[in-house]
Order: C-alpha cells, then sequence, then structure tokens
C-alpha cells in the first residue's frame, strides 16, 4: 500500500511538471520505475498506459485555459502515434538487458539535453508565418519513436522544437503538445499489448500513477501561467541525469573509486546549470521590466501630448469666443448730437453720424 501511494505521489509531481513544461512526465516515471527494478518494456508500458487517462485530463484542462492550437495539434498526432506504435513494437522484441542500458541511455540524454537547454535564456520571440506540416510530421515521428523506446521523450523532443521556431505561444506549446501526447500514448499502448500481452502492463502501478496524474492535471494547466519554468526544466533535468547514470555505470562495469567521482561530476554539472538557469531568468526578468517602464513610459508621454493638444485647443477656443465677445458687448451705443460719452475716443462715424475722431464726455443723452 505504501509502495502504490508512493507511485501516486509520483504521479503527481511528474504531472505537475509535465503540465509546466510541456514533457518530463514518462521520463519522471520511467526513471523512477527503472530504479526500482521494474523492467524496460514493463515500464514503459504501464506509464504510457497511464498517460492515456493524465493526458486526456490534462488536454481537457489546456483547452479549458485556451493553451491548445488544434491546427498544431491534428498535424503533429497523427504521426507521433506512428513512431511510438513501432517504437512500442521494437522494445517490445528485445531482452530487458539489452533494453536497460538503451532505455537508460535515452533518458540520460533527454535528461542532459534539459540541463543545457533550461540553463540558457529561453527564446520566445515572434516568427512570421504559420508551422507546415512537412516540418510537424517528422518532428511528430520521432518524438513519438523516442518516446516509446525510452519510457519518455514525446515532450523533450516535440516542446523545445516548436518553442524554437518562435511561431507560438509559450504556453500554446505545452498545452498542445500535451494535448497530442493522448493518441501518443494510445498508440504506444496499443504496441505494448500486441507485442507484450496483458501481463506486460502492471496495473496496480498503473492505477497509482493514473491518479495522481488526474488530481494534478487542472492544476498543471494552471500553473504553466505562473511557474519559472527556467528552474524546473534545469532541476528535473538533474534529476533524471543522476538517476539514469546509476545504471549506465552498472552496465559499464565502472566500479571502484570511479564511481563516486563520476557522481561528483554530474552534480557538479548539475548545480552549475542551475546556476546559469538562476541567472538567465533573472536576465530575462529585468529584460521585461525594461521594456515594460518603456512601454509605460511611451504611453504616458502619449497622454501627455494628447492632453497639452487637447488643453491648448480649449484654451483657444475660449480665447476667440471672449474675444468675440468682447467685441460685440464694447460697440458703442448710438446717441444723438450733444450726447457724450465719457473717456470714449469716436474712430469714426457712428450712431447717427457722430464725425469721426471727436472725444467726447459726459453721459449719453435720451432719445
Amino acid at each position: 500500500m505504501r509502495k502504490l501511494l508512493v507511485l501516486a505521489l509520483v504521479g503527481l509531481v511528474a504531472q505537475l511538471i509535465d503540465g509546466s513544461l510541456g514533457m518530463a512526465y514518462g521520463l519522471t516515471s520511467s526513471t523512477l520505475l527503472l530504479v526500482v527494478g521494474v523492467a524496460p518494456a514493463a515500464a514503459s508500458a504501464s506509464v504510457h498506459l497511464a498517460e492515456i487517462g493524465t493526458t486526456l485530463a490534462a488536454g481537457v484542462a489546456h483547452w479549458r485555459f485556451g493553451n491548445v492550437d488544434w491546427r498544431v495539434v491534428t498535424r503533429i498526432a497523427l504521426p507521433g502515434a506512428i513512431g511510438a506504435f513501432a517504437g512500442a513494437t521494437l522494445l517490445s522484441s528485445i531482452s530487458t538487458e539489452s533494453a536497460a542500458p538503451w532505455m537508460a541511455a535515452i533518458l540520460f540524454t533527454l535528461g542532459a539535453y534539459l540541463l543545457v537547454r533550461f540553463a540558457r535564456p529561453l527564446r520566445t520571440g515572434r516568427a512570421g508565418g504559420r508551422l507546415r506540416g512537412r516540418f510537424l510530421g517528422p518532428l511528430g515521428l520521432v518524438a513519438g519513436f523516442v518516446d516509446a523506446t525510452g519510457g519518455g521523450g514525446w515532450g523533450p523532443v516535440a516542446t523545445p522544437a516548436l518553442l524554437v521556431s518562435g511561431r507560438m505561444e509559450p504556453r500554446k506549446v505545452i498545452g498542445s503538445v500535451d494535448t497530442a501526447e493522448f493518441v501518443v500514448a494510445g498508440a504506444a499502448s496499443v504496441g505494448f499489448l500486441i507485442g507484450l500481452g496483458t501481463e506486460g502492463f502492471l496495473l496496480p502501478t498503473v492505477v497509482a500513477l493514473l491518479i495522481g496524474g488526474l488530481i494534478a492535471a487542472p492544476l498543471a494547466a494552471w500553473l504553466v501561467r505562473i511557474v519559472p519554468a527556467q528552474l524546473l526544466g534545469a532541476a528535473v533535468g538533474g534529476v533524471i541525469v543522476l538517476s539514469n547514470a546509476r545504471t549506465l555505470i552498472r552496465s559499464a562495469g565502472l566500479d571502484g573509486p570511479l564511481r563516486p567521482t563520476l557522481y561528483a561530476l554530474l552534480a557538479v554539472g548539475w548545480l552549475t546549470a542551475l546556476v546559469f538557469a538562476v541567472r538567465a531568468l533573472r536576465r530575462t526578468r529585468r529584460a521585461r521590466a525594461t521594456v515594460a517602464t518603456a512601454t509605460t513610459t511611451a504611453a504616458t508621454a502619449a497622454t501627455a501630448t494628447t492632453t497639452v493638444a487637447t488643453a491648448t485647443a480649449a484654451t483657444l477656443a475660449t480665447a476667440t469666443t471672449t474675444v468675440a465677445g468682447a467685441s460685440a458687448v464694447s460697440q458703442p451705443a448710438p446717441f444723438r448730437p450733444g450726447a457724450v460719452v465719457s473717456g470714449v475716443a469716436v474712430a469714426g462715424a457712428v450712431g447717427d453720424g457722430t464725425p469721426a475722431g471727436l472725444t467726447v464726455v459726459g453721459t449719453p443723452a435720451p432719445r
């Protein structure tokens, strides 16, 4: 019972990672199963069967949060399914002794790739145009094959390739890759069922991983907007590298003092990647803050210019109205000969013909 609870927790954590990065559910789960001694084919088969449920839940959650590009999903899922079926058939046909180093090598390579990938700033710039089928098709085929033979790899292969293209928002890349994985996981499960039969699936393990993944799927679709992928990717990559290094070192027969030295070197590499990831994350945040400040300043300047222009126009209109009103009021009233107006110099004939230039004083006489 305790083992199943641990597996459920692993499924929950793996789905949180996968939903936030668009990768690593299969890598994390398969790595753990290999560590506890599960045969490579059975580990991959069980993980993929559990992924049918977790990817369905993740796809629905991502769809509800608007993280899915259905055009990309339809063009990458079918080739991915073909590659996954072929990979599952191949893995089912080779012995456990041969499959263990092969699978550990794939997982180790993908873990190292995650370390390198997330130790550098993530490119999120936009490029023009849309992703074409001639790019998505081969990508899905390769990613599906690696995923089935390595017990994971759909996300680590597909997600970075789509991110590097720069033609999709990161959240839509993750949501689309997770949604398409439902079809890939189904095809891989069919391939393992044909190659291994029902005894190839560890049903208690499948149920435990599925429960944990279902609980985490909606939360992961929300976390993709706030979790710093830079740090999470580097952390997960280090765990996968160290875990699979154990199998590779054992397969190579490296015993004695060399083994701890290799582990120490890998740990130093992981720590270095984490440091670079933190620095890259800080640089990215500073750059975003600078852009946001510049945008705010430009908006403020534009608003101030508009306000000044509006105020100037209003002032001129008011002044014109005032002058016009004052001119109308200042016109002298007509008066009879002999009537005078105090302090007014008459500039021309006014009223009933008083001569121009006449200065008169007094008060107007009534008519």
